[in-house]
């Protein structure tokens, strides 16, 4: 009974998820691991990740566990900042271009690669709607993201998140423009704002 008392202590301070290498640093074995999820103690939801049986999974935030590489970025940054409406069915990362994810992680992704220049440039951290921390996009280089992915992105979706943000009373305009001139998009993406205001 103590060592099941350990592993929630962990999984509270975790956010709801154990990672094994956290159960090992704190003298939880991976057989005992595998003894919780048989007697269904705990779920194993990704590969060395544990959450309890009646917890609901925060996709977003787990993912980012899986990898400190990923930031969260186009459609999957537009429902995180509310400019979009759904969920997206697959959610969107962006890494570096010299970086690798395995073929596990990707799986269920739209993996966008980025010149690494470019790569941490508007990076924030924002609660998903579970209320966990992950790494995303600001909201002006999200929009410039799916401006120059706009052929990658639902017609739609593309659509709602310009006359969103336009909407928005905390948009910056000289943020977005400067963006807007590192992704060498500023013509692109007047001609899309001057159709909403």
């Amino acid at each position: 009974m103590e060592i099941i008392t350990s592993v929630y202590d962990l999984l509270d301070n975790n956010n709801g998820v154990i990672r094994t290498a956290d159960a090992l640093k704190n003298g939880i074995s991976r057989t005992t691991l595998g003894t919780l999820v048989k007697t269904g103690k705990l779920d194993r939801i990704a590969h060395g990740q544990y959450i309890r049986p009646d917890n609901i999974p925060d996709d977003l935030f787990i993912l980012q566990q899986r990898s400190k590489k990923i930031i969260f970025s186009h459609e999957t940054a537009l429902f995180l900042h509310d400019l979009a409406e759904r969920t997206p069915l697959y959610h969107s990362i962006t890494i570096s271009s010299n970086d690798k994810l395995s073929s596990k992680l990707s799986e269920g992704c739209k993996v966008y690669y980025v010149n690494n220049d470019l790569y941490g440039n508007g990076q924030c951290i924002l609660k998903t709607k579970m209320g966990n921390d992950v790494y995303c996009y600001n909201v002006e280089r999200t929009i410039c993201d799916i401006v120059r992915s706009r052929n990658r992105i639902d017609s739609q979706t593309f659509a709602e998140a310009l006359k969103a943000y336009a909407a928005r009373n905390d948009h910056n305009w000289n943020s977005l423009r400067k963006f807007a001139e590192m992704f060498h998009i500023t013509k692109l993406l007047r001609q899309y704002i001057e159709v909403l205001l």
